[in-house]
């Protein structure tokens, strides 16, 4: 008897190659993507109070602004929707997927906008709240569609590498909602502006960031939907039971009816695929 050699054990990848994988292209538009929903986040959330709070509103409206962040807990009540059914006019030019993050992108410039121009000390309180709340809605519904476009234009190989991206984008994008919105803020304020305008200002920058979400979009291509896979049934097989009959068993002969016995004691169900269409 002579003895086999053990089979080499595989290469484990260098260091460059597992960077290599967060510089294809596919994981960088998923990154700058990130980036792009990550971004509204704090301007209808902490950045906004934070405005409201110079403002002199009082403490229960500003309270009461908590709800804005509702679209994100319940996206998933419009997500079907979104999956399934194309935005007219923009998903025959741009594909499905690539439809909705541009329809949810000019909607969340054109909230943004309209959030920066509602001034708290100045709108009633509901007209600011109707404009953050539109803001936090079409940044929950961008959330679907990225996460769609993420999953579907990414092979299995290169998933970790795009989640890691994207959530890294995500944060930085947060970041400039929040401490490079004030920064902005206080930047206007210091070239003479106004409180109020220095603010708008800040809003219609971050909106103007916005566009970096849609240059990726037009620049991305549209995910192949991924096919399918083979539904299962559960059958229930009897020990001793015969197979089904089909044209060709003798089952289907009278002749064999008395041989054949049943066994009711030891059932079982097994998964078996479906029949293929």
């Amino acid at each position: 008897m002579t003895a086999t050699p053990d089979a080499a054990p595989a290469a484990r990848p260098s260091f460059a190659d597992t960077l290599a994988v967060y510089l294809k292209p596919r994981v960088l538009i998923v990154l700058f993507l990130g980036f792009s929903a990550g971004l509204p986040l704090a301007l209808s959330g902490s950045t906004l109070l934070v405005w409201m709070r110079e403002a002199g509103v009082d403490l229960g409206t500003i309270g009461l602004f908590a709800l804005v962040g509702t679209p994100y807990t319940i996206k998933f009540l419009w997500a079907p929707i979104v999956d399934a059914l194309d935005v007219p006019g923009l998903s025959p030019l741009f594909g499905r997927r690539r439809g909705w993050l541009v329809f949810a992108q000019l909607l969340l410039i054109v909230s943004i906008v309209l959030l920066g121009f509602s001034d708290p000390a100045v709108a009633p309180w509901y007209i600011v709240f109707g404009a953050a709340l539109l803001v936090a809605t079409a940044s929950a519904t961008q959330d679907i569609v990225i996460d769609a476009f993420r999953i579907e234009s990414l092979p299995e190989s290169e998933q970790a590498a795009g989640m890691a991206s994207y959530v890294a984008a995500y944060r930085i994008g947060m970041l400039a909602s929040t401490a490079g919105a004030l920064f902005l803020v206080s930047g206007f304020e210091g070239l003479g502006l106004g409180k109020g305008a220095a603010w708008t200002a800040g809003y219609l920058a971050m909106a103007a960031f916005v566009v970096i979400g849609i240059a990726t979009t037009l620049i991305a291509t549209e995910p192949e939907p991924r096919p399918s896979t083979p539904s299962t049934h559960t059958t229930i097989r009897c020990s001793g039971s015969p197979p089904p009959p089909t044209a060709h068993s003798p089952i289907s002969s009278p002749a064999t009816w008395p041989s054949l016995r049943w066994s009711s004691s030891c059932c079982s169900s097994s998964p078996t695929p479906s029949p293929a269409s």
